[in-house]
């Protein structure tokens, strides 16, 4: 009687769990019950930490649940996403990554601590808009600072906190027939002080640490990187418009979400909607538009194609530019 019983009980115990719905074995029933940490790979002040607490103050709204930031700056975003990639897939710790993130430390055939497929492509985030800047005292135009730079070739600085914007103003300076030294910061505000202190003549960066400045007209922005229409800055044109440019063509850095690898599939559906409901958000909207953002989502699946269609696209231009990523 007693096997019976045991036997009987072993079935019922199989039974119960093969009933328990994947949400719960998962732990996505409650899910998040606890705060969440998003890690931005950036210094505070720059375009991804302010993105990273609108985005998060948003959705903290929408579940209750704290979302606190951290910022780990570093290796060109590196050792951001080498933390997330080795956390818990428990769908607690985010990573605001950025296309340098998934794709150019991608073309790197060495030194890279991670690979794409350590993470969890959940969706994008935000598309944003550079712009070229220069000091207030520096040319007015930028036919101005091709002419400048042709004149003084070898002799101007330019300076950049990722590897997309070192990018652009690579393209720039190669394309407006003139060399430049490039000087290498750690983020966008480090950039800002280049270009107050007059350390670099001009640079390539986010909107967002820049804006007060160019309102007050410490800086002056010269051209966009894009198409897209600024609210800040409605008459400023795209710089592939320019005579000798055209082949920059439109530029967009970007950002999104992602969480390590193993992620259970039902709490990333449900952090994939809550970024899909803050992207569409009227009010979100508004606040990143006036920074030179515009927020965007799209499905794993899309994302997935676009970091491959990118590692592609860019690969052969870092190869050409001579630029080491390091």
């Amino acid at each position: 009687m007693r096997a019976m019983l045991k036997a009987a009980s072993a079935l019922l115990a199989m039974s119960i769990s093969a009933a328990t719905p994947v949400f719960a074995q998962s732990g996505a029933e409650d899910f998040p019950n606890r705060p969440i940490k998003l890690v931005i790979p950036f210094p505070a002040g720059g375009p991804s930490d302010v993105l990273g607490r609108i985005l998060g103050q948003h959705i903290s709204e929408q579940w209750g649940k704290q979302i606190v930031i951290e910022n780990r700056p570093g290796a060109n975003s590196a050792i951001a996403a080498q933390a997330v990639a080795r956390s818990t897939p428990d769908g607690y710790t985010w990573l605001m990554a950025m296309d340098m993130t998934l794709v150019l430390n991608a073309i790197k055939t060495t030194g890279v601590s991670y690979k794409v497929e350590d993470f969890a492509l959940i969706s994008l985030a935000a598309l944003n808009t550079s712009i070229l800047i220069v000091p207030a005292n520096g040319p007015k135009t930028v036919e101005e600072l091709v002419a400048k730079g042709r004149a003084n070739n070898g002799k101007l600085n330019y300076g950049a906190g990722i590897i997309p914007t070192r990018l652009a103003g690579y393209l720039f300076t190669k394309l407006s027939g003139f060399e430049a030294a490039f000087v290498p910061y750690k983020g966008s505000p480090d950039v800002v002080v280049g270009l107050l202190d007059g350390s670099i003549d001009y640079a390539v960066d986010g909107i967002a640490p820049h804006l007060n400045l160019i309102k007050e007209g410490r800086l002056r922005a010269l051209a966009k990187m894009n198409d897209r229409p600024l609210e800040a800055f409605p008459d400023l044109k795209p710089l592939h418009s320019y005579p000798g440019l055209s082949s920059i063509g439109e530029m967009s850095t970007w950002q999104s979400i992602i969480v390590a690898a193993g992620t259970p599939q039902p709490i990333i559906a449900k952090i994939h909607k809550a970024i899909v409901a803050s992207t569409e958000d009227p009010v979100i909207k508004q606040k990143l538009g006036a920074l030179g953002m515009y927020p965007i989502h799209n499905t794993p699946e899309e994302f997935a194609k676009l970091v491959k269609d990118e590692i592609a696209k860019w690969g052969p231009v870092v190869k050409d530019s001579g630029i080491v990523i390091e």
